[in-house]
């Protein structure tokens, strides 16, 4: 998949009630998900760097 850049990016919406409290909440929402698939591909690289490295260090004989 080739590599994209956007470099300007405009998003309009209309919500009923106040503007602000809706972004709060969406963002809140799409920023949380975001925040744990980060953790757990962070925590599978850990996991994935600490088993290339099981056995390192062992002594041969």
């Amino acid at each position: 998949m080739p590599k994209l850049t956007i470099h300007h990016l405009e998003v309009r919406f209309q919500v009923e009630g106040d503007d602000g409290a809706v972004f709060t909440r969406l963002f809140n929402r799409h920023i949380q998900a975001w925040s744990r698939l980060y953790e757990d591909a962070r925590a599978r690289t850990r996991k994935t760097e600490a088993e290339r490295r099981f056995g390192d260090g062992e002594d041969p004989s």
